[in-house]
């Protein structure tokens, strides 16, 4: 059996896309679908065996970062796609006869891409958190300039239109979330995961706020102090490289924390909230911008055997990670350890801790947005990213990118921005119907 009717097998005979393979084999859709303008091109026995061994998502996105496979198209199609089920990515039959043609030898596992994450200690220990955030952030600040523009901003943005640049719908957010805060000078400000500094330098330079800005990325870090200069509000801004848990001089009038709590396990999250509770003043306000997922059977609190049983299937077979990322892909090669939790375990646990939660806002459609834009940059710019991190990392970010639009667009995926007051005398001290339409 050659390597393209393999492949053809696997969907049993019902192909959504061609496939050219390295053995000079070839085979056309068979199927009428979105992705018949997609060309899978397997381009070394190395992707057989990476498939073999971890049949699914992981050995996919394994092939595809080192090399052993290519995509010629739009990736979009592909995210429609289910993988066939296990029965059949196994199949006997078939897998008899492919490897009398690739050889047995085909199915001695190999060794991930060198971009792979491999955390060690205790997770979200304080050693291991910063080991994933330098996997992610440390990666070059060029880099993210070619991909985020010049905003370097690393969350959803907020757009009034489709019209707006990426840049115009960026400044929107920072300036959203400030006004939520209600910042004024001299508003003393924690910006918790603070990236390269632009909600910091935002707050300073517009509202007049003094400004503490966190990271454990040492990069992004001097990227930010060096632009706060720029900025001429150096005075106002301290950017550290600092654990959230290591904080001690609070109290602060107010905590943003965008795209952070990501990083923050379901067992550290009322460690998280307690902290930033502790951390605000009374009658301060607390923002918290993060990626969530849809509820699913794994929040119902008597999950019945059959869901279980569903949920370990799917994670044998690639569909879902074992992680609440939900993808083995984005647990290895993008977030390690991050985990996504559902809105409404966020407000509970917020709640639970003192917080009152004074309003929610979805940007789903937002995000979709935002991640359009990067993939547009990262495109534009491919050669050049090749160039700067290696050509592993940069096809981990198209994959990564182009799959969380989808994501986003499909709603697999959520943003929320929680916004939490800590009650002074049992009071919220907040407006009727308070205003937070940005100026920007």
């Amino acid at each position: 059996m050659d390597v393209a009717t393999f492949v053809a097998s696997v969907f049993n005979h019902e192909l959504p896309f061609r496939v050219e393979a390295y053995d000079g084999s070839s085979a056309e859709p068979t199927v009428v679908s979105s992705a018949n303008a997609v060309t899978l091109k397997i381009l070394r026995r190395e992707a057989i065996t990476r498939f073999l061994t971890h049949p699914g998502e992981l050995g996919l996105a394994r092939a595809y970062v080192a090399g052993d496979l290519d995509i010629e198209g739009d990736l979009d199609p592909l995210f429609e796609l289910s993988m066939p089920p296990l029965r059949q990515l196994l199949n006997a039959n078939n897998l008899r006869s492919l490897l009398s043609t690739v050889g047995a030898s085909a199915l001695k596992p190999l060794a991930p891409p060198s971009v792979e994450a491999k955390p060690r200690g205790v997770l979200h220990s304080r050693a291991r958190d910063r080991q994933a955030v330098t996997h992610h952030y440390d990666v070059s600040n060029r880099f993210y300039e070619m991909v985020l523009g010049p905003s370097m901003t690393y969350s959803c943005a907020v757009f009034s239109s489709r019209e707006d640049t990426l840049e115009q719908a960026q400044a929107r957010k920072v300036d959203l979330v400030a006004r939520k805060l209600a910042l004024k000078p001299g508003t003393r400000l924690l910006d918790v995961g603070c990236g390269w500094g632009a909600m910091g330098i935002h707050a300073a330079r517009h509202y007049g706020a003094h400004v503490v800005g966190i990271t454990l990325s040492k990069p992004q870090a001097a990227y930010a102090t060096d632009q706060a200069q720029l900025a001429g509000v150096g005075d106002l801004v301290e950017f550290r490289v600092q654990d959230f848990r290591d904080v001690t001089d609070g109290p602060f009038d107010a905590i943003s924390s965008i795209g952070m709590s990501e990083h923050v396990g379901r067992k550290s999250l009322p460690n998280y909230t307690q902290l930033m509770f502790d951390l605000v003043k009374p009658g301060g306000r607390f923002l918290n911008h993060a990626i969530g997922r849809p509820v699913s059977f794994e929040d119902d609190p008597r999950p019945s055997k059959s869901s279980e049983l569903n949920r370990q299937m799917q994670i044998a077979i690639g569909l879902r990670g074992p992680s609440k990322t939900g993808s083995q892909f984005i647990d290895r090669y993008v977030f390690p350890d991050g985990e996504l939790h559902e809105v409404g375990t966020l407000i509970s646990t917020f709640q639970a801790h003192g917080f009152e939660v004074r309003h929610v806002e979805s940007l789903r459609e937002h995000y979709a947005m935002t991640l359009r834009h990067w993939v547009d940059n990262l495109t534009k710019r491919f050669d050049e990213a090749v160039e700067e991190v290696g050509v592993e990392r940069a096809r981990v970010w198209r994959l990564y990118m182009a799959g969380s639009a989808v994501g986003f667009e499909r709603h697999h995926l959520e943003i929320h921005q929680v916004l939490n007051v800590r009650p002074s005398d049992g009071q919220s001290n907040m407006a009727l119907r308070p205003d937070f339409e940005p100026t920007f």
